[in-house]
């Protein structure tokens, strides 16, 4: 992924995608004690791999859910040096036939991990090989065609699957009933924004006061890997405008110039909501309009920009489609057409 660029919407678009590695490890956590927030699922993930190292077992396998930059490649990470063994990264889309995968599970060495991510973009003619990969770690592959078919049992060694996905819901129940752990990740509130802004500081050894981190806390959507980005570019701006130090008045220079603003909404975001009132009066709107009408495409908006939107209220789903709320058309600064709040809740 190339590093974002001066532009809000691109910090945003940049949760969706892989961080540039180097960058990526400097901030990363290493283990349990350095990671802040998801209280529930760190537990969890601390019981699983503790009992694992007692038995001298390998871990069993895991599925982390929720909006993207929330932690779950960390995680997997994490539960790898916990345990003291390998953590192989591969992402869904890339798996596009059964002869991928046995490439990928046959060279796993005993216990390591296999973390998958976007494991809900799997073809699903591939997915059904896992299913007896993490149950009974053996796969059947077909080889040649018509009668001279015949099929080859590949033993695999005892692995743990560690499945990253934005949209549970797309997942087959099949494949989601055989982890053991179902974890979803949920956003940050700003006080661990904040915990996680003064590490990255200090890991970048940069000169930053409470109160310009808390500005930029508050405007990274309840997402780290934003809340990095921010960090970042804040960075830049306060070495080239401020000599290196960052405080309010220069975080929040920063973040105008990034055209995000006090509640995190990027320009994107507003187009979005101004679509919506000023071309369908409120909504409904199907997502695909949507896409077509601010020029994006339907997978960041699905994934980046309607889970914020709609968990802060400026956004209501519903069966004919999208809808704007009454915090919406306060946002845009356009007057509510008469009757709409009556429709938003027919």
């Amino acid at each position: 992924m190339d590093i974002p660029g001066q532009n809000g919407a691109d910090y945003l678009r940049s949760a969706s995608t892989e961080e540039p590695l180097e960058q990526a490890n400097r901030l990363r956590p290493g283990d349990f004690s350095a990671f802040t927030g998801q209280r529930k699922t760190v537990e969890r993930l601390q019981v699983m791999a503790r009992a694992a190292k007692t038995r001298g077992d390998s871990l069993n396998h895991v599925l982390l859910s929720g909006p993207p930059g929330l932690g779950k490649t960390t995680l997997a990470h994490i539960l790898g040096s916990e345990m003291g063994v390998g953590v192989r990264v591969i992402s869904g889309p890339v798996i596009d036939k059964p002869s991928d995968l046995a490439g990928v599970l046959t060279s796993l060495e005993e216990g390591e991990i296999l973390f998958i991510d976007e494991i809900h973009r799997i073809p699903k003619t591939v997915e059904e090989y896992l299913y007896t990969a993490i149950e009974d770690f053996y796969i059947d592959i077909l080889i040649d065609q018509g009668p001279n078919a015949r099929t080859v049992r590949l033993s695999l060694p005892r692995f743990c699957l560690v499945g990253a996905t934005t949209r549970v819901g797309l997942l087959t129940a099949p494949l989601r009933n055989r982890f053991t752990l179902q974890s979803r990740l949920e956003y940050y509130d700003r006080k661990d924004l904040l915990t996680i802004a003064q590490r990255s500081c200090r890991l970048l050894e940069m000169e930053a006061e409470t109160d310009g981190l808390l500005e930029i806390a508050s405007r990274a959507r309840g997402t780290p890997r934003i809340l990095n980005n921010l960090i970042l570019f804040a960075r830049d701006f306060a070495q080239e405008r401020s000599e290196g130090h960052l405080d309010r008045k220069t975080a929040a220079a920063a973040l105008e110039m990034l055209e995000i603003d006090n509640n995190g909404l990027d320009e994107m975001d507003k187009r979005l909501l101004r679509f919506i009132a000023e071309n369908y009066r409120g909504g409904p709107v199907g997502l695909k309009s949507l896409a077509v009408g601010v020029g994006e495409e339907v997978q960041t908006l699905e994934d980046v920009h309607e889970p914020f939107l709609i968990q802060e209220g400026y956004l209501q789903r519903t069966a004919q489609g999208r809808m704007l709320t009454a915090k919406g058309w306060q946002t845009i600064g356009l007057p509510m057409p008469e009757g709409f709040q009556k429709n938003l809740f027919s």
